[in-house]
């Protein structure tokens, strides 16, 4: 009798170790989950999910830019003067409204979310028009579209004129990581596409 209650003791403490690592590994896992959705929220998902599938893009790249560009806030206003959750540009607003064949609308429009993000997602199909890759569409939706097409022809930048494989403004090679990464994090997080 004695040797089968020492043989049950190192298995109940094995057992129960395995327990409370079980629950503190959850415990950690769900706080780096809740951390991460904090630091990574999702917002307007209505809109950004209508307007993905309307453009061929996953949700996620979506919500990467916005969270890149302005962190949800849908009141943003950077140095340039872009607005919104995506950071347009009166011009460039207005070049997607004349490229849609809509007519040219006040600007603060901006600042309303459906709008923003419709345009946004526009913006990005009319870039992919030009460019084949989200890379290269990504950069060219920070340091605009000009730009990216000298880069593409120079050989410091492109070896095919296709796909930049040196970005040679230090803002945009760190936009284009900084969407990326995110994207990763809001299809880590989320589960979505």
């Amino acid at each position: 009798m004695a040797k089968a209650k020492k043989t049950k003791r190192p298995l109940l403490r094995a057992l129960t170790v395995f327990l409370i690592l079980t629950v503190a590994v959850m415990t950690c896992y769900h706080a780096v989950i809740h951390i991460g959705k904090t630091l990574y929220p999702i917002q307007y998902s209505d809109l950004v999910e209508q307007a993905a599938e309307e453009n061929g893009y996953p949700p996620s790249l979506i919500y990467a830019i916005i969270h890149t560009e302005s962190k949800f806030d849908k009141n943003a206003v950077s140095s340039a003067n872009a607005k919104g959750l995506m950071q347009i540009t009166d011009a460039t607003f207005h070049w997607a409204q004349r490229r849609a064949g809509e007519k040219k609308t006040d600007s603060d429009n901006l600042f309303i979310p459906a709008i923003n993000i419709k345009y946004g997602c526009y913006i990005l199909t009319l870039l992919s028009e030009q460019f084949s890759n989200t890379e290269t569409v990504l950069a060219a939706y920070n340091a605009g579209q000009g730009h990216v097409a000298e880069w593409l022809k120079d050989s410091r930048y492109s070896a095919d004129g296709v796909t930049l494989h040196t970005i040679p403004y230090e803002e945009t090679a760190n936009y284009v990581s900084r969407v990326l990464t995110a994207q990763k994090r809001y299809q880590l997080l989320y589960n979505i596409p």
